[in-house]
């Protein structure tokens, strides 16, 4: 059966990040995309000129006029913006209460722009975190979570994901996956922890700069993955893997003059 994803997120008028990037990726790995509009921006791949926010009561009704009708296997939540907003996802989340929420904790865009108000993080931990089945945040996102200064070594990236851990639910089936990817060196190396188990996950650092919207593509694959693959590592792997593969193929874009997007596409479009 074909898994329906939704994504709860931002629009990147650019395409390579936000909900257009979360249903690139979803589609690619053989899920339905939906999308709830949760903020808007005016951005491109050098910078984020101006946020709009959208209604909190306008976000809550698309969420129940989707989830009234159709049956959603997996949820990815993504730049919320607003705190009104935050809470009303949290709010509609734990009525409809989604097999899979996999939570990235968007809070600052690739150029620097910030994405999230302050207000917003009390929010998300407080609300949003304890419904997640999976949170994404990379290292400095880890830090604003957890109240500790960001990981610097692999070390200290296994301490974070167990203080992320004790933020989420009491389920065993409740994951932490820690982005590696502000860690110096070749290796781009992530950490997945459930609380009990504690997993690495290698990989090689692409040296390109057409890296905008990689958080956003990662969390997407992990939902469109995770309601047909029940092993939640080995999930975890496919989606890494499928990142790395759309990473490696982004230079076949010529997608603005900043940090450009990944080629969600890869395995369906010819190399040049």
């Amino acid at each position: 059966m074909i898994p329906n994803v939704l994504t709860i997120a931002g629009v990147d008028p650019s395409g390579g990040a936000g909900v257009l990037a979360d249903v690139k990726a979803m589609s690619a790995l053989g899920a339905y995309g939906m999308a709830v509009i949760a903020a808007l921006t005016a951005q491109n791949t050098q910078a984020v000129t101006r946020i709009a926010g959208v209604p909190s009561d306008f976000v809550a009704a698309q969420i129940d006029t989707l989830f009234a009708d159709v049956r959603v296997d997996a949820v990815k939540i993504g730049m919320l913006g607003q705190e009104s907003v935050t809470l009303a996802v949290a709010d509609r989340l734990a009525h409809w209460k989604p097999p899979h929420i996999v939570l990235d904790p968007v809070m600052v865009a690739k150029s620097g722009d910030h994405l999230l108000e302050k207000k917003a993080i009390h929010a998300l931990r407080e609300a949003l975190l304890p419904l997640a089945t999976m949170i994404t945040p990379n290292l400095p996102e880890a830090a604003v979570l957890s109240g500790h200064t960001a990981p610097e070594t692999l070390k200290d990236m296994r301490r974070m994901a167990e203080r992320l851990r004790r933020l989420l639910g009491d389920e065993d089936d409740c994951w932490v996956f820690l982005k590696g990817g502000h860690l110096p060196g070749e290796e781009a190396i992530d950490v997945l922890h459930n609380g009990d188990r504690l997993i690495e996950l290698p990989g090689r650092r692409i040296h390109t700069r057409n890296t905008h919207g990689t958080g956003c593509t990662l969390s997407a694959a992990l939902a469109a993955l995770l309601p047909r693959h029940p092993d939640v590592p080995e999930a975890a792997r496919l989606a890494k893997d499928y990142l790395l593969r759309s990473i490696a193929r982004a230079d076949e874009l010529n997608v603005g003059s900043g940090h450009g997007p990944v080629q969600h596409f890869h395995a369906w479009w010819p190399e040049p």
